[in-house]
């Protein structure tokens, strides 16, 4: 499967006004790709089309809520339009509420998986007639750690992830068994320090938080260009969230005792907050259109993803161990040949 380099993209970033969506859509323009972007956030919007075109880049801006298909429809029908063509769909929209389970009405669980998993959904129909017709591209879906492990207070967000995960599986052997060379790929953060803490509505009496560490947007970011050049099934970001991944598969009932003991507390700042704060639940919120969060502080580096977008280190990581354990069998299985 080969990809189109980014310079020669048309790429639609769908929630590009704040935090992953918004700097993936300023790097594509800087490398040189055309770029459509899309969300509730008129200001937002407006405020990354003039930043872009500042440093010479070619964007154009799409109103729309993802919990629409109509309006999905629009943004993919308005690249072709502008672009003639649509080569890579980034869906980074997300809406979330932070809260035990038995306090969540069921409008607000619904309207959580109308964003998060229908609106991912709803963009994969409407890209895929264009790429299709284009004859290859990418869909490029985030998703979440949550998406493979769960956690407290985020039952709506973490059954969303959950969904998005179990589409694209079923999605990308469909696309295989058609023959069409069609990326489909799931970017897996761990926790990401934008405005999302911000936008969320809450019902734990303060402000919420993600349980530290902390990583950059850009990782995220990194992450999504380098899979948008290189088709790639899966990409955690992020060195916690692969040990996450791994512990999850070890033993999640271990990892229920860890959640039980550090994600109640580590998912509450000191900071009061009520229920009837400002949230985007169901429309923007007036700010918050930077790309990173409250969390500098709490932020860290990740080696693992430096590993990962490097194949030749990623496989001698691997095939060193391999190789010394054979040279040992090698060398014994000589020195008993000439004892014997």
């Amino acid at each position: 499967m080969q990809l189109k380099p980014i310079a020669e993209q048309v790429v639609t970033v769908v929630g590009a006004s704040s935090g992953i969506g918004r700097e993936t859509a300023l790097q594509f323009a800087k490398r040189g790709a055309k770029v459509v972007v899309s969300a509730r956030n008129e200001a937002g919007l407006q405020s990354l089309v003039d930043e872009i075109q500042r440093f010479g880049g070619d964007a154009t801006a799409v109103i729309a809520d993802v919990a629409d298909f109509q309006q999905v429809k629009a943004i993919a029908d308005r690249t072709v339009e502008v672009y003639g063509r649509l080569d890579t769909w980034v869906h980074a929209a997300a809406i979330g509420i932070l809260a035990q389970f038995d306090e969540i009405t069921p409008e607000e669980f619904k309207r959580v998986i109308d964003v998060n998993l229908m609106g991912q959904v709803y963009g994969a129909m409407a890209a895929l007639p264009y790429l299709k017709q284009e004859g290859r591209g990418a869909l490029i879906h985030i998703s979440s750690m949550e998406g493979r492990r769960s956690l407290p207070l985020q039952s709506p967000y973490s059954s969303a992830k959950h969904g998005v995960e179990g589409f694209l599986e079923s999605l990308r052997v469909e696309l295989k068994h058609e023959g069409l060379p069609i990326s489909v790929t799931s970017i897996l953060p761990a926790v990401i320090n934008t405005p999302y803490y911000n936008h969320v509505r809450t019902k734990l009496g303060v402000k919420p938080t993600g349980i530290p560490p902390y990583y950059s947007p850009s990782l995220v970011v990194d992450a999504i260009l380098y899979v948008a050049e290189n088709p790639t099934r899966d990409f955690i970001v992020g060195d916690v969230g692969r040990i996450l991944d791994l512990a999850q598969r070890l033993s999640p009932e271990l990892l229920d005792v860890v959640l039980t003991l550090v994600g109640f507390p580590g998912q509450r700042t000191d900071q009061p907050k009520s229920e009837n704060a400002p949230d985007n639940l169901y429309e923007p919120m007036e700010g918050y259109c930077q790309v990173e969060g409250d969390f500098n502080e709490l932020t860290i580096p990740s080696i693992s993803d430096w590993v990962v977008k490097n194949p030749a280190l990623k496989w001698s990581a691997i095939a060193l161990p391999v190789l010394g354990a054979a040279a040992l069998f090698a060398a014994e299985a000589f020195k008993n040949r000439n004892q014997a």
